[in-house]
C-alpha cells in the first residue's frame, strides 16, 4: 500500500501510519465522481448527491485541513446536485494531478 502514498506531499502532518487510511477515504469518495479541472489549482468532484455522501465528504475536508492546511475545500449542495471543489496553492497542484488520476 505504499505506492498509494507517494503523492502525499511532505508538508502533511499526518502520521505516516494513517495515510494509506486516509489515501483509502478519498479514493472511496472519488469512486464513481465526475472530476473536472476548471485551473491548475482547482479540482471539482460531482458526487452522488445524497446527504450521507455530503456528511462524509464535509468529514473528510475537516480532517484533511487539520493536516494538510494549504489545501481548500468547499462543499456545495443544490436541489439536484453536490460538489466538492478542492484548491491549493500553485506549489501543491501537483497533489490535485494525482487526486485526478486516482
Amino acid at each position: 500500500m505504499e505506492e498509494a502514498v507517494d503523492w502525499v506531499p511532505r508538508a502533511c502532518t499526518l502520521p505516516t501510519a494513517e495515510k494509506p487510511f486516509r489515501v483509502a477515504e478519498f479514493d472511496e469518495l472519488l469512486d464513481g465522481a465526475a472530476r473536472h479541472r476548471p485551473q491548475r489549482t482547482r479540482l471539482v468532484l460531482e458526487l452522488e448527491p445524497r446527504p450521507e455522501v455530503a456528511a462524509r465528504a464535509a468529514n473528510l475536508a475537516v480532517r484533511e485541513t487539520g493536516c494538510c492546511s494549504f489545501f481548500t475545500f468547499e462543499l456545495t449542495a443544490t436541489g439536484d446536485g453536490l460538489s466538492l471543489a478542492i484548491s491549493v496553492p500553485a506549489a501543491h497542484a501537483e497533489v490535485l494531478d494525482a487526486l485526478a488520476a486516482r
